[in-house]
């Protein structure tokens, strides 16, 4: 299951999603991202409450910074150690801003 925050104010938008992201549920956070991001210069997706990443959560992320990059910035913040571990292993941290 997974629940997702978000708060969008001039052109800035934190997405928080708290849960398991995986392909039953990355599907949902790419819909609210895809119908988001156009007109942000600022997305900032807070990890905090995220206890699970998939590789179809990853490409939701990859998707989303491929776009970002063309109109502004994206940075993943509060990620805890397995997520860490697993953009690590990917590659990842290489493509994420990861605060």
């Amino acid at each position: 299951m997974l629940t997702i925050k978000k708060t969008i104010e001039n052109g800035k938008a934190v997405f928080k999603p708290e849960g398991r992201l995986d392909t039953d549920t990355a599907p949902s956070l790419e819909a609210q991202l895809r119908d988001a991001i156009p007109g942000l210069t600022e997305l900032e997706l807070d990890f905090s409450g995220l206890r699970y990443i998939s590789s179809a959560g990853l490409r939701v992320l990859l998707s989303a910074q491929k776009q970002m990059n063309k109109q502004g910035s994206m940075k993943v913040t509060h990620a805890n150690e397995s997520i860490l571990d697993i953009f690590e292993l990917t590659g990842f941290s290489d493509i994420l801003t990861v605060e």
